[in-house]
């Protein structure tokens, strides 16, 4: 079995419009077309052709501690374009070995990392 890495993640969010703008507006990703579900939700894709898929579900709340991480060559610059837009960035962390992280919520209340891989810039 060769598994080439993932293609895409889904994000069950409360909003489907609402999260779509934010991943959109202030994260950059680009809207690609989506078949019609019956239900209500969106495909971004990232500048690496990876994507993230929004659900749209009723009442949904997000789960704590759950996340997912976008890959970044400069956190800092990357924290402090969140930071600008208004967006609440934790600090950023080093793991030892693994690199420097940092956390933020999208609309939804999905807890989103933002990962600076060891090697990149970093001890």
């Amino acid at each position: 079995m060769e598994l080439r890495g993932v293609h895409h993640i889904s994000l069950n969010v409360a909003d489907a419009a609402a999260t779509e703008r934010f991943y959109v507006d202030v994260l950059g990703l680009k809207p690609l077309d989506r078949p019609d579900f019956g239900f209500p939700g969106a495909w971004l894709a990232c500048q690496d052709g990876r994507q993230v898929h929004l659900i749209q579900v009723d009442d949904w709340v997000a789960p704590k501690g759950q996340h997912f991480a976008f890959a970044v060559e400069d956190i800092e610059g990357v924290r402090g374009e969140l930071a600008a837009k208004g967006i609440k960035v934790s600090d950023t962390s080093v793991v030892p070995g693994a690199g420097r992280q940092c956390f933020f919520k999208d609309p939804a209340g999905n807890l989103v990392e933002l990962n600076q891989p060891a090697g990149a810039g970093v001890a």
